[in-house]
């Protein structure tokens, strides 16, 4: 029986999502929501004040933002081994490079895709700091270990490799070894390639109607 709704995109952040559900194995529905179209439409609304995706219903909750579904998905079914135990010291770092993503990293990015200035005077006040400080920060860890919490891939590499693959891809941040052998090494489980599958036929079903 399915609990889960996503709602989602093909185009979105909602990949992500996605990919977090395959990892997890637990049954869910998808509905796909139109831009421009139904996903401002009063009844998604309710949901997701916001107009955007992804969002997820489970059990009567609504979640939205990327990071906190996947991050809420770990706890709910922590079978699925994505997050390190509550007593490991390794939650720190968990929590951490998770926060990492949604915060420093992702304002970076942006930063450095839409040419936005920070120079010394603003950069102590935003939360990224300097841009390449947020980058070399990450591949200073990844190039140490194979994943941000050790030698185990948690929901955290889900999220970063995942946004990092996005930002090489649009040729904001430079396809350096590290980050390179990361993402592929992420991208090769096969609850990965199985949702990127699920989309892609998404996309093509657009494409054709």
């Amino acid at each position: 029986m399915n609990t889960m709704t996503l709602y989602t995109n093909p185009q979105s952040r909602g990949r992500v999502v996605r990919w977090m559900l395959e990892e997890v194995g637990q049954p869910y529905s998808v509905e796909v929501m139109e831009f421009g179209g139904s996903i401002k439409s009063p009844e998604y609304l309710k949901l997701n004040p916001m107009g955007k995706v992804p969002t997820l219903t489970h059990k009567g909750a609504v979640i939205t933002e990327t990071v906190a579904i996947c991050t809420y998905l770990a706890e709910q079914f922590p079978d699925s081994g994505l997050a390190p135990a509550l007593d490991s010291p390794a939650r720190a770092s968990y929590y951490r490079w998770l926060f990492f993503a949604a915060g420093p990293f992702e304002m970076a990015t942006s930063a450095k895709a839409y040419k936005w200035p920070i120079d010394d005077e603003c950069a102590v006040a935003i939360g990224c700091g300097h841009i390449e400080d947020a980058i070399n920060t990450l591949e200073k860890t990844l190039t140490a270990q194979p994943y941000l919490c050790g030698d185990s891939f948690t929901t955290a590499d889900l999220v970063m490799s995942s946004y990092l693959g996005w930002e090489m891809m649009m040729k904001n941040i430079d396809p350096r070894p590290a980050f390179t052998a990361y993402v592929e090494r992420c991208e090769g489980r096969e609850a990965a390639r199985r949702a990127n599958r699920l989309d892609d036929a998404l996309m093509e079903e657009s494409a054709v109607s």
